[in-house]
């Protein structure tokens, strides 16, 4: 008996899904989560709503992939400062790095994961939640790392790692908004030279 051939299982999806991620994360970049409309996102990833859905899955799922390529894409940074050996060039690196990439003439002004999802509905709480979390883990990362500082001898004893660790990540994302609002790059690198000046700061 004869077997007829099957088709193949699936049609390949006709599109570069690299190529649409990094499309979407530049809107979402530049209008948050909420400003981000499906169609604004289809219309810049060049397919269809069907497909975006097939591939990414819904608005909040194909954020959490767009998140995973920022962090391992412009905010990159992050992690290669945390390699610095002393715990001021660590600072120097976080701050110079935020400078950069909020403020690249080919991307949007500011931080994906600071202005994702500051004015979204009740609907869009799991995003903001996820963002909370995004930013704690970075802050978490630094905190770690000066406390490494501390028992290398790197930062004086008695230094607060946690403090410091608060102090560069909130500087970091102030110079993130500052960004978005279109202050220079130059005005900020010198507001992050001068925040680094007395290093490490003095708290009460």
């Amino acid at each position: 008996m004869e077997t007829k051939q099957k088709g193949p299982l699936g049609r390949p999806r006709g599109f570069d899904a690299d190529e649409a991620l990094e499309r979407a994360m530049l809107v979402f970049w530049e209008h948050g989560y909420e400003g981000a409309s499906t169609a604004a996102l289809t219309n810049a990833m060049g397919i269809s709503t069907t497909s975006m859905y097939a591939a990414f899955g819904n608005k909040e799922k194909l954020f959490r992939k767009v998140l995973e390529r920022y962090t391992e894409g412009p905010s990159a940074y992050l992690a290669r400062a945390l390699e610095e050996p002393t715990a001021l060039a660590v600072a120097t690196a976080i701050l110079a790095g935020t400078v950069r990439t909020t403020t690249r003439p080919a991307n949007p002004h500011g931080c994906l994961g600071v202005q994702g999802a500051l004015s979204t509905s009740d609907s869009g709480q799991e995003v903001r939640d996820l963002l909370v979390d995004w930013r704690h883990s970075g802050y978490s990362c630094v905190r770690e790392r000066f406390q490494r500082a501390v028992d290398e001898g790197d930062l004086p004893t008695g230094s607060d790692p946690g403090l410091l660790a608060r102090y560069v990540t909130t500087f970091g994302y102030g110079i993130a908004v500052q960004a978005a609002s279109g202050v220079g790059r130059d005005e900020l690198q010198e507001m992050a030279d001068a925040a680094l000046h007395n290093w490490p700061p003095l708290f009460p």
